[in-house]
């Protein structure tokens, strides 16, 4: 029986109860629970907290090759060992990827914590294919983010480019990314990349095509990707 364990940035109490660190971060497990159940109503999934994780004696349920890791955090221990595993420390190392960019792609980047990006593009990477989806950007209200986000055509093809030269360069596997960047004028500042879908893909959830987190499913459990009204690479 295939099963998919879920981790989140969450505490666990001392009597075993798990607290999710937001509730974004309920959003987003209850959105890819969704997603799995409706493709795959047999599946196995179990929540794993990263206080879990980062504890000296982890009780973590026994994986095998049926297991699909879906971590939901970046706080990745470099011990655990899964597939994608390496694009999380690859991804966790903003200043490496910052530095790479800027001097491979020749794309300005963030500096420290200052200007960070408030416009994320998704991008669903299989084997087979690569589909971006439209741009989110933040809200009105904080934690709060909107899709799509209207971005002149001009500016797009340069920011595919980037998206491309950065997966390619970390050999990244299937996965659903969000590549956070913001705009100075007309040019485009590179942020980070993220490998899994963050906190802005609960946008998707109010948008009419299937949302992120299907398609983080889709991407891990290598199926067909469906249109996300992007243009296909």
């Amino acid at each position: 029986m295939r099963k998919a364990l879920i981790i989140v940035n969450a505490e666990v109490k001392a009597e075993g109860t798990t607290y999710l660190a937001s509730p974004a971060t309920e959003k987003m497990v209850m959105a890819l629970e969704t997603a799995i159940y409706a493709d795959s109503p047999s599946t196995q999934v179990e929540v794993i907290a990263t206080a879990t994780l980062w504890s000296k004696n982890p009780q973590l349920p026994k994986a095998d090759e049926d297991t699909v890791y879906f971590p939901l955090t970046i706080e990745i221990p470099t011990w655990l060992s899964f597939p994608e595993q390496k694009i999380y420390q690859d991804c966790k190392d903003i200043k490496g990827r910052r530095q790479w960019v800027e001097k491979t792609l020749g794309y300005k980047t963030s500096i420290g914590d200052l200007g960070l990006g408030d416009l994320w593009l998704p991008i669903a990477l299989t084997s087979a294919e690569l589909i971006y989806g439209e741009i989110i950007g933040e809200g009105a209200f904080p934690n709060s983010y909107e899709q799509p986000i209207t971005l002149d055509n001009s500016l797009r093809r340069p920011l595919y480019e980037l998206a491309e030269g950065l997966l390619e360069s970390l050999d990244a596997p299937p996965s659903l990314y969000l590549l956070q960047f913001r705009l100075k004028g007309q040019q485009i500042v590179f942020d980070r990349l993220w490998p899994f879908p963050a906190a802005p893909a609960i946008a998707s959830l109010n948008y009419p095509h299937p949302n992120l987190f299907t398609c983080y499913w889709q991407c891990l459990t290598h199926q067909p990707l469906p249109s996300l009204t992007g243009s296909p690479s």
